[in-house]
């Protein structure tokens, strides 16, 4: 980020100004703040969801802060706060697969890159299932491994442990470190 600043349409105030960082590639990093601090605002410039009102926002050495959010898909997945804004699908396999489709993967190594996240959040036997059947922490894995599947080299988890008993927040503890071994960047 190279003095980004960004106001949201129709107000005065600045949700973030002037704001200058880089993060190396690979490994974790946590943002953290109080509510309204701007965390998900950040977030979610990074995905292309907004664009700065100043600044640029660079990836790779490009500045993304112009391209679409479909442009950047393949590259920077991010995981909604609400696991309700995100899910759509009728079936968590057909959930898990929409990104990778989507990004043009081939069904097969989509269905691999599928099963392989739903394994990762221990969700492989609710494939078939309706997600909106599943309780709020399943739900919240279902849209992990949506993002997982992609194989992105940027993964945003926005609040990823909201709803998550022990169990849960293991689940994700594991995929952050495994991520993190692949070489790939874990927001």
């Amino acid at each position: 980020f190279n003095n980004v600043s960004f106001r949201y349409p129709n107000t005065e105030r600045m949700i973030l100004q002037n704001i200058s960082f880089s993060i190396p590639f690979g490994g974790t990093l946590s943002i953290v703040g109080v509510n309204g601090a701007g965390k998900t605002t950040l977030v979610r410039l990074l995905k292309g969801l907004l664009k700065p009102s100043a600044g640029t926002i660079l990836y790779q050495g490009e500045d993304i802060s112009r391209r679409t959010v479909a442009s950047l898909a393949g590259q920077v997945g991010y995981v909604f706060q609400n696991p309700d804004d995100q899910i759509f699908k009728y079936k968590v396999i057909d959930e898990v697969m929409f990104g990778p489709l989507n990004i043009g993967m081939p069904k097969e190594k989509a269905m691999e890159k599928a099963m392989e996240a739903l394994a990762l959040t221990e969700l492989t036997p609710y494939a078939g299932e309706n997600p909106y059947d599943l309780e709020l922490s399943q739900r919240k894995l279902v849209a992990i491994a949506s993002v997982l599947a992609m194989d992105t080299d940027v993964i945003i988890l926005d609040e990823p442990t909201i709803a998550q008993d022990y169990s849960g927040k293991e689940i994700i503890r594991n995929i952050i470190a495994s991520l993190s071994e692949q070489g790939k960047l874990v927001l």
